[in-house]
């Protein structure tokens, strides 16, 4: 064993600040730890009539090798589009996916403290994901294509664009790299993430991974010799093992060089000590077949570049799919890196026998595990764990499989440690060392002052529901401190436009007043102190004002995402998005051209109806290939030629549309511009 490291020897590690993630039977961090201390399995069995509602094949269905299970993930098509700054027209042909990871990577801002709208300069983002039939449906779709434009339809839909949509809504600086290495996806992504922290090519970085194939209900169907379980159960490392069962999910952690988090307060919950990756090469017996020698290396090089030993770790979180041949390599490459931690030393689990396997966001889900057992000091069992299997060896090997919460506590000399992996088709194996944050100072021992909670959301129902979280994580056994509470609402939340905000001398009180915004009382009372509420009526004024200098920055309770649906493409049929808007029946050329073009607008913009034409284009949504694709159409369908730069200026979009009936004589140059986009 190791001594416990140096000061100077932590130059190379991360910290993560700020996580946030949803996975099958948990829509939170705190379902989902829960769900992980009490062993749930929460893959889903449908019903033949439920899968047959949502489109699947009678025949498939009705087949004898037919398994109606998966890791289902609830609410996958919903979404805030205008809290993004899409319409409901490309919030439809977006794909979910791009959704998911987009509120997603804003919670996990808002748990480091950070405001989404408003992160750090030089923030990276580093994310992958996996196939999606709404993606194959939106691209091979003609008629999609002639509405949105064949351009804006890739964009908003293909996977090379995960990392570029969540930096340019959230307006991160930094590199935004989309990373795909099949199952390690996510876990490449955190690795590559951490390189370039310790690079210098960021300074804050977001790591993660989405994978939703389909939002509609689907079993699957087993093979023989296959990866897939035949009874829709994942059971890594157990004398039933039998396969892997596919499931929806997505996560994303924050990362910080951890001498940065220190200096600034960064509210850390884990520190990444090292991380590595390999590929197997042609060392294997097939492409989809992992190899030993290179899952051995990379746990091995993982930890030496945390200047540690793996004997260091008291758990691993294992890629564990429960097949035969993929859980018995694995067993043996970390047996051999962990062989010097003692016979049964190491505690082994694998968060699919949970959730399933969630393809490119399986090892983030493995992360945020191992995060939530690092600093609640409790390992969670594998969930329906039975007889480890004996062609494993496991009773030899340096493992034990945990089938019942156990407790974690600090070794002697050293912060709980542990090993998470990853094992990806095509051959790239990814280790990441996870280590206990360090203990935080505690804060100023000052008397309590009366605090100004600060409040905003994009509309009233989620300001209640969002004061409702804020009083239960008030009143809860870990309840922060006010002024922290305080500090973190000001200066770790987006200043959106609907307002409120509480004064109160404690947690109690404070708690109280949410209560009454969830009812819509007024949270504003005459003995206020003058202070706070001076800088509550300033912050409903629309002003973002200086609070007190105290405090600090802490994991709250974030925005409640609960946006409509959506809907999602589909390959059996092929058809309008919901939440498109459908062009009124007269709004054709035939109508006059000042009838089409307004109707044109309207339906590109996903916009209500004509009362939306008070705002301009890009109050309503639009962007330049919106702007492009309208262009197109105008000259198309209305034999308009409209300069693009129309499109850029402070208009209303009933003053755009006079304007562009208004528009002169063809354009060589614009014909030629659009014929580039085309090409494209």
């Amino acid at each position: 064993m190791t001594e416990p490291a140096a000061p100077d020897t932590l130059d190379s590690a991360i910290a993560v600040i700020g996580m946030s993630g949803r996975f099958p039977g948990a829509p939170d961090l705190a379902a989902y730890w829960q769900n992980l201390l009490a062993g749930v399995v929460s893959v889903t069995d449908f019903t033949e009539a439920e899968l047959l509602a949502d489109g699947a094949d009678p025949a498939q269905v009705a087949g004898r090798d037919h398994v109606p299970s998966k890791g289902v993930l609830e609410g996958a098509d919903r979404f805030e589009p205008a809290l993004f700054g899409f319409n409901r027209t490309e919030a439809a042909v977006l794909d979910p996916q791009h959704r998911l990871l987009l509120e997603t990577a804003w919670s996990a801002l808002e748990d480091a403290g950070l405001n989404p709208l408003g992160a750090p300069a030089r923030t990276g983002v580093y994310v992958g994901g996996g196939v999606t039939e709404h993606m194959l449906a939106a691209q091979t779709d003609p008629a999609l294509a002639a509405q949105h434009g064949a351009l804006q339809a890739r964009i908003l839909t293909d996977r090379e664009f995960l990392a570029p949509w969540i930096s340019y809504r959230l307006g991160l600086d930094g590199p935004s790299l989309t990373v795909q290495t099949a199952c390690s996806t996510s876990l490449s992504a955190l690795h590559l993430a951490c390189q370039a922290l310790l690079l210098g090519d960021c300074d804050t970085a977001l790591a993660g991974g989405v994978a939703v194939d389909s939002v509609r209900r689907r079993g699957y169907v087993h093979y023989e010799g296959g990866i897939f379980s035949a009874d829709g159960r994942c059971r890594p490392f157990d004398e039933a093992s039998g396969g892997t069962v596919p499931g929806n999910g997505v996560g994303v952690v924050v990362l910080r060089r951890l001498a940065d988090a220190l200096a600034d307060g960064d509210p850390i919950r884990a520190v990444v000590r090292g991380s590595a990756v390999t590929n197997d090469g042609a060392a294997r017996v097939g492409f989809t077949a992992p190899g030993v020698d290179q899952q051995t290396a990379a746990i091995r090089e993982a930890w030496a570049s945390a200047g540690l030993d793996p004997a260091d770790a008291q758990y691993l979180e294992a890629h564990g799919t429960a097949t035969r041949l993929g859980d018995r390599i694995e067993a043996s490459a970390a047996g051999a890196a962990f062989a010097g931690a003692g016979t049964g030393a190491v505690a082994l689990g694998s968060v699919k026998a949970n959730l399933g396997h969630l393809d490119a966001a399986a090892g983030v889900a493995g992360v945020i595990k191992t995060v939530l057992m690092l600093e609640h000091g409790v390992i969670a069992p594998t969930a329906g764990a039975g007889r480890p299997n004996p062609e494993l060896g496991l009773a030899d090997s340096p493992f034990h499989v945990v089938t019942e919460a156990e407790p974690w506590p600090e070794p002697a000399g050293g912060p709980r440690r542990a090993g998470v992996s990853s094992v990806g088709i095509g051959g790239t194996n990814v280790h990441v060392v996870l280590e206990q944050a360090p203990p935080r100072t505690p804060a100023a021992g000052a008397p309590p002052e009366p605090e100004a909670l600060l409040l905003a959301a994009h509309s009233e129902d989620a300001l209640r529901a969002l004061a409702g979280r804020l009083a239960a994580a008030l009143r809860g056994p870990a309840a922060p401190d006010l002024a922290d509470v305080a500090r973190t609402l000001r200066e770790g939340r987006a200043p959106l436009a609907v307002r409120a905000y509480v004064v109160a001398s404690d947690r109690a009180e404070a708690a109280a007043r949410l209560d009454g915004l969830v009812l819509g009382r007024p949270a504003a009372h005459p003995g206020d102190p003058a202070g706070p509420r001076a800088l509550g009526e300033a912050w409903l004024r629309g002003e973002l004002p200086d609070g007190p200098d105290r405090g600090r920055r802490v994991s709250l309770p974030g925005y409640p995402f609960a946006g409509e649906s959506f809907g999602a493409l589909s390959l059996d049929a092929v058809r309008a998005p919901a939440g498109a808007v459908d062009a009124p029946q007269d709004a054709g050329p035939d109508a006059g051209p000042d009838a089409g073009v307004r109707a044109l607008i309207v339906e590109t913009l996903g916009l209500a109806g004509e009362q939306d034409m008070g705002m301009t284009y890009f109050a309503a949504g639009g962007d330049s290939l919106a702007a492009v694709h309208l262009v197109g159409c105008l000259r198309d369908d209305f034999g308009l030629d409209v300069p693009l730069t129309l499109f850029l200026e402070e208009l209303t979009l009933d003053e755009l549309a006079r304007r562009i009936v208004e528009a002169g004589s063809p354009d060589d140059a614009l014909d030629a511009l659009l014929s580039e986009f085309e090409n494209v």
